[in-house]
């Protein structure tokens, strides 16, 4: 028997003065039995940092063919695609032949392994941005993990924070490549 998804509810109140974009966002987040908790705050961390009209998750990880997160235009063309993870250089290549911009949001010990391995590939990428969060930021956004959230996320001269009211995560995004 296959497992269900877990489903989140998030209340999400967005400021990016980097942006301009300040608005408050109802999420739901279904988490794949094989997704941990900070692969699924690094998408709603995306969700945050990426936020406006028509941004939507994908079907999740037993699709290969769809980001974790994307914008279509009106007409139904990609205008962002974003992933979360290591994903493979080739998903990468077929993503930036799709979309216009391509994000990649990545994590982990095993991400500046991954990095060194597939820089060169990826430089050549003109739309593609490469982004890292730091192991610390993901390990206490995972703690604001609950089914019901509410979360408030700031974003003010490339610094970003996070928080449930209680406790507040600072997240401090590296650019590894910026794209164009």
């Amino acid at each position: 028997m296959a497992l269900k998804s877990t489903i989140f509810k998030v209340e999400l109140q967005v400021a990016d003065m980097d942006r301009h974009h300040y608005a408050d966002h109802q999420l739901t987040v279904a988490q794949h039995p094989s997704e941990n908790d900070e692969r699924m705050m690094v998408r709603v961390l995306a969700y945050a940092l990426f936020a406006e009209e028509g941004l939507a998750f994908g079907r999740g990880l037993s699709t290969d063919d769809e980001p974790d997160l994307w914008q279509r235009d009106l007409i139904g063309a990609i205008e962002r695609w974003i992933d979360v993870g290591q994903p493979d250089e080739k998903l990468v290549r077929k993503a930036c032949h799709r979309a216009r911009q391509v994000v990649l949001l990545t994590y982990g010990r095993v991400a500046g392994v991954w990095w060194a391995q597939n820089k060169g590939a990826l430089e050549r990428l003109p739309q593609l941005r490469v982004l890292h969060v730091p192991g610390p930021a993901v390990e206490q956004m995972a703690a604001l993990v609950q089914r019901s959230m509410r979360l408030q996320c700031t974003v003010q001269d490339g610094l970003v924070w996070l928080g449930d009211g209680q406790r507040s995560v600072e997240i401090p995004l590296e650019t590894w490549k910026a794209g164009a």
